[in-house]
């Protein structure tokens, strides 16, 4: 098993999650964080702490958020990793609960 970031994080990318995080499993890309697989050891410490509820259980992922299990593990391939928290996108509480939000993955290389 592993957790996954899902839509709700897009153009949020609130850090609460990597804070708590006891390796370092979070990648960010420019507007987004996804969790590398290899890296995640399934303890779930970071599901509660996600201000949108962006993220969960690859067994528990709602069905219109599959492609984000295949995302994550691409992005955190090609995306630095994220050891500590920083502050959110300055406009995130405004697209914590928009949606649809795919479009407006940004998915280049740098944070």
């Amino acid at each position: 098993m592993t957790f996954v970031v899902t839509e709700s994080c897009i153009r949020c990318k609130y850090t609460d999650c990597v804070s708590v995080c006891p390796v370092d499993c979070f990648h960010e890309g420019p507007n987004f964080l996804v969790i590398d697989p290899d890296e995640c050891i399934d303890c779930g410490v970071c599901v509660p702490e996600c201000p949108a509820n962006a993220i969960y259980a690859d067994s528990d992922l709602p069905p219109d958020q599959a492609e984000f299990l295949g995302l994550n593990a691409q992005l955190s391939r090609q995306w630095p990793v994220i050891s500590s928290a920083k502050e959110p996108m300055p406009d995130a509480d405004a697209w914590r609960d928009a949606t649809p939000k795919r479009t407006f993955l940004i998915a280049t290389a740098e944070a």
